[in-house]
């Protein structure tokens, strides 16, 4: 009888051996958490792309919004840990765990269930208003916020998401009251606001700088502390005197417990992807900066921005959800 054990178990562990070694031999899912046309879907896309070229397997693209991102976040999070199912997340991702207890509920998932692989951009959020409208400049948005205070509305990825925390960050920076109205996603967001459904958002400039381009959306500022070399022109919170600072990052992770032969080969897969001339190309289209970092500076760059995040939530305060 022990004999019988001892051989189950050598069989069970060469058996899993051997799906490390042959990884990947089936398609892959790429989870991105939000609708189409966000940050997340338009770096995924082209990520996923170049890697099944690498991988031999077709990577697929689902998308799964809902809740400011936590509902695909969480799939992962309590996913299979067979490197069959990524996570191309924002900053968000150490966010809603945060939101989630502040608004007196369970985490849907928590960071430790996940285990990063690779940071592939990072980039200040912009403040769009419609070309059209009446802001010309940042001055113009907070002088008419402060006459109408909560009246003023902007959209956003959902409560608590990314672009959410980004306005109520600049709005108690400039010490202003706005209103929020949640969408599924930065895509939706984005069409709120051409379909003149809201004035204002906080966007990650890949999802914005066309329409901008094209004349549709004007840039009031960005969230970083100087100017973005795309928007050379669009001033900076810091440069007018706002203490409001918050980075939209994209970066790919795995379940925590994937085997480490695994997270190597995507690691490593990775590595090649973002030196590739055609993924340079994709994210040179967006215009959106390429910062790789490796797991393990991946993993210490969360780490920091998540206490700086979880700082920046909770001197918000609850925020009761529309």
């Amino acid at each position: 009888m022990l004999r019988t054990c001892f051989a189950l178990v050598l069989a069970a562990v060469a058996t899993i051996a051997g799906a490390q070694d042959n990884y990947p031999n089936k398609p892959i899912q790429m989870v991105v958490p939000f609708p189409p046309g966000g940050v997340a879907d338009i770096t995924g896309r082209p990520t996923a792309q170049i890697m099944s070229k690498m991988l031999k397997q077709p990577i697929v693209i689902v998308n799964k919004p809902g809740a400011g991102g936590a509902i695909g976040m969480a799939t992962v999070a309590k996913g299979r840990p067979d490197g069959y199912t990524l996570l191309m997340a924002l900053s968000s991702v150490s966010i809603i765990p945060v939101a989630e207890r502040l608004q007196g509920r369970t985490p849907s998932y928590s960071l430790k269930e996940l285990a990063p692989i690779a940071l592939i951009s990072a980039d200040p959020t912009v403040l769009v208003v419609r070309a059209d409208g009446p802001y010309k400049t940042l001055k113009d948005f907070v002088a008419a916020a402060k006459a109408n205070p909560g009246k003023i509305n902007y959209s956003s990825s959902g409560v608590y998401g990314t672009l959410h925390v980004a306005m109520e960050i600049f709005a108690d920076a400039a010490g202003i009251k706005l209103y929020h109205i949640p969408y599924q996603g930065g895509g939706p967001a984005v069409a709120a606001l051409l379909g003149s459904q809201v004035e204002a958002l906080a966007s990650g400039p890949s999802a914005a700088i066309g329409q901008i381009k094209g004349g549709r959306m004007r840039a009031l500022a960005v969230w970083g502390d100087k100017r973005l070399a795309s928007m050379p022109d669009v001033p900076s919170m810091k440069e007018l005197g706002y203490n409001a600072e918050f980075y939209i990052w994209s970066g790919l992770f795995v379940p925590a417990g994937t085997p480490a032969a695994i997270t190597t080969r995507l690691r490593n897969t990775v590595r090649q992807v973002v030196s590739e001339p055609e993924f340079k190309d994709a994210m040179a289209k967006i215009e959106t900066p390429i910062a790789y970092l490796d797991a393990p500076e991946f993993a210490k760059f969360v780490e920091r921005d998540a206490k700086r995040l979880e700082a920046a939530v909770v001197r918000i305060g609850r925020i009761d959800e529309k």
